[in-house]
């Protein structure tokens, strides 16, 4: 392998944008020739990557697969929706999502793709599309005896947000459930809860709500012996808002998602749930 030089690094890092260690590995591939470590360059993708880096990639598309005891959620994202809405990004989105489902490992990056990694397939079609692209969330969920459901929203022709959702103590072939189920991931997309039971709304949190109560209670001048009343009765709005089954299914807003899992026996519950959209941590 040819012996390359900083200033040739350098130079062909000039002009043609690639990273660093990437312009060093195509010199040394290309025996020191500039042109055909640019061919080099150009052929995997990497040419134009590096003036790409700084750019916000906060844009994106999001696919759903669920195929019996699995479901797989992958967010790609890129920079502009014009992009994300393109055939070529969104087809990738969704190879991505089927590979992530029959493969049973989230920590993608590395897998192989076609002839190359899903990672290099990625930089490859941000070169392709001129932007910057990277892989965002990916949530694989494979269920032993439950009930999977996923739905994916779409605007301006591309998923924005994904949901997966898993039912435990029903039958995956009964009808109702699998209505249930898909009624719940479609609530999930509207209202985004974040917690399935008050059980797993983390103590800090409820904490730090009770303070924040206290103090707008106080200064609305309540009398001091009712703060504490006052508050309770608050924090239930705040469960009402953020804890998935005692939200109102959008729907039937008098019917809460509780009451709709309880339709399906006494056995049956929300084991989990993943919701992801575009351009929200």
């Amino acid at each position: 392998m040819a012996e390359v030089s900083a200033k040739e690094v350098a130079a062909l890092r000039k002009q043609t944008g690639a990273g660093m260690m990437d312009c060093k590995r195509a010199l040394e591939e290309s025996g020191g020739d500039l042109e055909a470590a640019k061919d080099w360059l150009r052929k995997k993708g990497l040419s134009g990557a590096a003036k790409r880096e700084g750019r916000e990639a906060d844009e994106g598309a999001i696919d759903v697969v669920v195929d019996g005891r699995v479901a797989a959620l992958v967010e790609v994202n890129c920079e502009t929706d014009f992009v994300a809405k393109g055939d070529d990004f969104k087809a990738v989105v969704g190879q991505f999502a089927a590979q992530v489902a029959a493969s049973g490992d989230t920590d993608v990056s590395s897998q192989p793709f076609g002839e190359s990694t899903v990672a290099e397939e990625i930089t490859q079609l941000g070169s392709k599309l001129g932007e910057k692209m990277q892989l965002g969330r990916v949530i694989r969920y494979e269920t032993d005896g439950g009930l999977l459901d996923g739905y994916k929203h779409v605007q301006n022709n591309r998923g924005v947000i994904g949901v997966l959702v898993e039912l435990d103590g029903v039958d995956p072939s009964d009808e109702k459930a699998q209505t249930v189920a898909h009624d719940i991931a479609l609530h999930i997309a509207s209202a985004a809860p974040r917690y399935v039971s008050r059980d797993d709304v983390p103590a800090d949190a409820i904490e730090k709500e009770r303070v924040v109560l206290t103090e707008l209670t106080r200064n609305e001048g309540k009398p001091e012996n009712a703060i504490e009343r006052i508050v309770e009765g608050r924090l239930n709005g705040f469960y009402r808002d953020y804890v998935l089954l005692e939200q109102g299914f959008v729907r039937e807003p008098k019917t809460t998602v509780a009451m709709l899992v309880e339709g399906l026996g006494a056995g049956a519950a929300v084991k989990r749930f993943a919701r992801v959209k575009i351009g929200e941590e």
